[in-house]
């Protein structure tokens, strides 16, 4: 059991580290208060659906910012859709920058929101590689026997 040990303390930490980096905010943790023995996948379920959404509104705010005439109404609602998503979520991060990204769109600011889109998606990808190890880090407790601890 020993290992088991081990890998919550990693879990643990793990999870703070997120939480005072600006990752993930109280949000994700009220998240995994929902989460019990009968829905046990709950947390990891809800962030599988944020990443789908996040991908096409990524592809869409692409595609949106490529039009020879930019309909920044419309890139502003995209945008907008993601900071509720990352906000229901708590990807802290994720919706900073879509604060930053909607001001552009405001100001109709074409190279500010291809800057944007840029950092959008790397705190994206970034979130997103975070919270796969953290899912992974709870199947390696689970399956080694172990509870997931829990944070907050």
């Amino acid at each position: 059991m020993e290992i088991v040990g081990q890998l919550q303390k990693q879990f643990v930490d793990f999870s703070t580290s997120l939480n005072h980096e600006g990752f993930l905010d109280e949000q994700y943790l009220q998240l995994q208060k929902l989460q019990d023995e009968s829905n046990p996948d709950f947390v990891c379920e809800v962030v599988s659906l944020f990443f789908d959404d996040s991908e096409k509104l990524l592809n869409n705010l692409a595609t949106a910012l490529q039009q020879q005439v930019v309909d920044f109404k419309q890139v502003d609602a995209h945008v907008h859709q993601f900071k509720g998503s990352s906000s229901s979520i708590g990807a802290q991060r994720v919706k900073n920058m879509c604060v930053a990204f909607r001001n552009f769109c405001e100001e109709k600011n074409l190279d500010g929101c291809l800057r944007c889109l840029q950092q959008l998606k790397h705190e994206y990808f970034l979130v997103k590689n975070k919270l796969e190890t953290l899912f992974r880090l709870e199947r390696q407790i689970v399956e080694a026997g172990g509870t997931v601890p829990v944070i907050g």
